[in-house]
């Protein structure tokens, strides 16, 4: 394959992928008012859930054959992606409002669910319990449980009262043609970002990059694509807690419904570990991760005026994290 041709094919995937994106950002709003709903819920679940699956098939996949590294690797570094880049590119073309629920519920929930992470992965090792530190079949019940709960919890609260201008304006979008514009939006989002990815890591190897290079910085970023142009898409359409619910719900949902999983249906191999093996994470790997569930509740709160957003500063503030760990990341490649 030429280098021309994988460009064409490449521009071909991104624009497959925004297309997608601007349907399903569409769609989504659409069921949102049908369903007397908020953007934010419909953000956090249909749109966060849906643009996790790259990451819930990498992750199963591994932990079917046994690989953990896989499993816990990719989440950890798709939830790294979506707070301190995604959303730091989101708040620079819109600042992203907080709510009062995003502060009592979801934010403290995401906090929650990644120290359970690193606890879960590390408590052997942390209290002088042993050196194979593992997420056991029991811990990912817990996960499912929590993942269950929050979503029971959440579409009871996230009923909000109807607008009669809001129906207006959606008149001549029937449901049904909202749950297609969503599945076209996901179907468009998945099979772009794919052979965006494809195409991709072809130039980087055509243009002399190594194989280590092209795994932390395309491959890495290329499960979080459809997050990325969705929450562009959502920001440029003015819907920024659509594009908050949906980094929210892709991270939750990476770590207690795809994590929860993974190690629920891991298949321990001959001479294996027997649960989700945490290893491979260096201490700047897991501060990073730490950070990056941290630093939204800390821009709602460090924020100026009287309205709690996430502004451009955060938003310039979390993607010069993000650039910084990936400079540390690829120098310090074996």
């Amino acid at each position: 394959m030429t280098m021309t041709l994988s460009i064409l094919i490449l521009l071909a995937g991104l624009l497959l992928v925004v297309f997608g994106a601007d349907i399903l950002v569409d769609g989504s709003s659409t069921i949102a008012r049908k369903a007397g709903l908020s953007e934010f819920l419909i953000g956090l679940t249909i749109v966060g859930i849906g643009t996790s699956l790259p990451e819930l098939v990498v992750s199963m996949n591994g932990a079917l054959h046994g690989n953990a590294d896989i499993a816990i690797g990719n989440v950890m570094g798709s939830n790294l992606f979506n707070v301190l880049l995604i959303l730091g590119i989101t708040a620079l073309i819109r600042p992203v409002g907080i709510s009062r629920d995003n502060l009592s519920k979801d934010i403290p929930l995401n906090i929650i669910a990644s120290v359970l992470l690193i606890g879960f992965g590390m408590h052997k090792s942390i209290f002088g319990l042993g050196t194979s530190d593992t997420i056991s079949r029991t811990e990912g019940f817990i996960f499912l449980a929590l993942f269950a709960a929050y979503m029971v919890y959440s579409f009871k609260s996230g009923k909000v009262e109807s607008d009669g201008n809001e129906e207006e304006t959606e008149k001549e979008k029937k449901l049904p043609v909202a749950i297609l514009m969503v599945l076209g939006g996901f179907a468009g989002l998945i099979y772009g970002g794919r052979i965006f990815v494809d195409s991709a890591c072809d130039i980087a190897r055509m243009a002399g990059l190594s194989d280590k290079f092209i795994a932390v910085t395309i491959l890495a970023g290329g499960t979080s694509m459809p997050e990325l142009v969705t929450c562009i898409v959502a920001a440029a359409k003015k819907k920024d807690q659509l594009a908050l619910g949906n980094i929210l719900g892709s991270n939750i949902s990476n770590i207690l419904l795809i994590l929860g999983c993974s190690s629920v249906f891991f298949r321990k191999t001959s001479g294996g570990p027997d649960g989700l093996a945490f290893t491979g994470m260096s201490n700047m790997d897991i501060f990073v991760f730490l950070i990056s569930s941290l630093v939204i509740l800390a821009s709602a709160y460090t924020g100026r005026g009287k309205t709690r957003r996430i502004d451009r500063a955060d938003g310039l503030f979390f993607v010069a994290i993000e650039i910084a760990y990936l400079i540390w990341l690829i120098t310090n490649l074996n």
